[in-house]
């Protein structure tokens, strides 16, 4: 990994800026999301139907993953790619696919049930998005070098 300062590297490179600034705007989101999601999931209602609790209990899957790895990888990608170390390259490559195939799932989902849901609204930019920036970031990688 190197220290170069800015002035011998040259200036962060307008996309990786957007990168940057997308993925530390998308933590926010995603945990204001999953807040409003489980006090809409565990409301007090009984899931005694088996689709129901199945229903919530892949979603409450989908929180938990996007809790433990999208969240805090989006965290270090933002900061990481702001700085042009290898490891934000890293982790924003692991946000775009996460992003991809999450939104594939729910894509695939909302299509059979017929309904689209408020996480597909919302998130299916980012998705948009992260497959520009895996290409993008691919070709932008001797910034990090």
């Amino acid at each position: 990994m190197s220290d170069q300062s800015e002035e011998v590297r040259g200036p962060r490179p307008p996309g990786v800026t957007i990168v940057s600034i997308v993925n530390g705007l998308a933590a926010p989101i995603t945990l204001g999301f999953w807040i409003l999601v489980y006090l809409k999931l565990f409301d007090g209602r009984s899931f005694e139907d088996p689709l129901l609790r199945t229903s919530a209990a892949a979603t409450l899957g989908f929180g938990v993953g996007d809790l433990l790895w999208a969240l805090p990888l989006l965290i270090i990608s933002a900061i990481g790619l702001w700085n042009r170390r290898e490891w934000g390259l890293l982790s924003a490559q692991m946000v775009n696919v996460l992003w991809i195939y999450s939104m594939t799932v729910i894509w695939v989902r909302d299509l059979f049930m017929e309904v689209l849901s408020p996480g597909a609204l919302l998130f299916t930019p980012f998705a948009v998005f992260a497959i520009w920036a895996c290409f993008y970031l691919w070709r932008q990688r001797g910034e990090f070098a």
